[in-house]
């Protein structure tokens, strides 16, 4: 399946313009588009409903997901946004508790507006003591940002299905390569394409796919109705990026492996966070004071937000992703003033791990 995967990516695309034969599939830009005659259509009338460049797209992530429709949209917040106005105002949801701070943000601005209710669990057993038929969907993200938390979809799913609950699932981190949350039993999985999907820190896209054809047809419905578009050349941009992306993965995951065996046991981390898969990683360090100056020390790894790219990046939570997380309430969880997290690239193993050692030596 991993080889077959493979070859679909690299052709993704191809042989769609039968009248040039063009191997790279061309970028609509059109946003609108004559009818053949009144009362026919080609199937694209207007861009934000549906767009060829998008559709192509949209196929390839159904597939790569094993779903039966994506959505692209505009970001991985406008993903998330699209995905809860499938709910009725006032509905409650079960969220994992360590999880993105914009999507607790999010969460929270929906809570002020009385649109929504949203309840946090841990792990398993708190799932199952505060699930109820009350609750509309579990929200959760597995491996978490930034503790790199796991839980099992197949068992929550199955939880949540004995109440009627959806199961939604953000699978930025582990990709469908790692991690096929559909055939796990959820409903709907979403990413910030911005990261792993796209790869490259030059293109903003969210993504929805969902498992069943009747939520798919009204996500579609909702994309059209509240326009969270991707416009057509980042949906070729996009496509241009998923060729490389099997490639790009499994070296990020190499060098994030290679990275946590030099880390671990290296006086000046305390503990290290890693999924055993994916390039996430994130480590607390003996002294948060420091943390400034070790920042500084870094050449290779920039000190800047979002993941995934081909570059390494490396974040602080409590200051950058995390900030709208009050203090004490991520503190409690264990996002503490102590942790970084690394975004693994495809650079040289050797000179990651190098450049961390050598920044990591201001804490002697």
């Amino acid at each position: 399946m991993e080889e077959q995967l493979t070859t679909y990516l690299a052709q993704l695309g191809n042989r769609t313009d039968e009248q040039t034969g063009a191997i790279s599939a061309p970028i609509h830009l059109s946003t609108t588009y004559s009818h053949p005659k009144f009362g026919q259509s080609t199937g694209y009338d207007y861009t934000r409903t549906k767009n060829p460049t998008r559709t192509i797209l949209e196929q390839g992530l159904a597939r790569l997901e094993e779903g039966v429709q994506a959505v692209v949209t505009s970001s991985g917040m406008s993903a998330i946004q699209l995905v809860f106005q499938l709910f009725p105002s006032g509905s409650e949801f079960l969220v994992s508790r360590d999880l993105y701070g914009g999507s607790y943000r999010y969460f929270k601005a929906l809570e002020a507006q009385k649109i929504a209710v949203f309840h946090y669990f841990e792990d398993i057993a708190d799932l199952k003591q505060k699930i109820s038929n009350q609750i509309a969907a579990v929200f959760l993200e597995t491996p978490t940002n930034p503790l790199m938390q796991e839980v099992s979809i197949e068992e929550v799913a199955k939880i949540a299905k004995k109440h009627q609950v959806l199961t939604i699932v953000d699978n930025t981190f582990l990709t469908p390569l790692r991690q096929k949350p559909l055939t796990l039993g959820a409903d709907i999985v979403v990413h910030s394409a911005t990261k792993f999907l796209a790869g490259h820190n030059d293109i903003l896209a969210g993504v929805v796919v969902a498992k069943d054809q009747q939520i798919g047809e009204k996500l579609a419905w909702l994309a059209n109705t509240t326009g969270p578009t991707l416009a057509s050349f980042d949906c070729w941009l996009f496509i241009r990026s998923l060729k490389t992306f099997p490639l790009r993965f499994e070296r990020q995951e190499k060098n994030a492996k290679a990275i946590v065996q030099a880390l671990t046991n290296h006086p000046a981390i305390k503990e290290i966070f890693y999924a055993k898969q994916g390039a996430m990683i994130s480590f607390k360090v003996t002294d948060h004071e420091k943390i400034g100056q070790f920042l500084e020390k870094l050449r290779i790894f920039t000190y800047a937000e979002s993941l995934g790219g081909v570059e390494s990046l490396i974040t602080y939570p409590t200051t950058q992703t995390h900030a709208d997380i009050p203090k004490a309430e991520r503190e409690a969880y264990g996002l503490t003033p102590d942790l970084l997290r690394l975004s693994i690239g495809i650079e040289s193993a050797n000179d990651l791990i190098n450049d961390l050692k050598q920044a990591l030596a201001i804490f002697a």
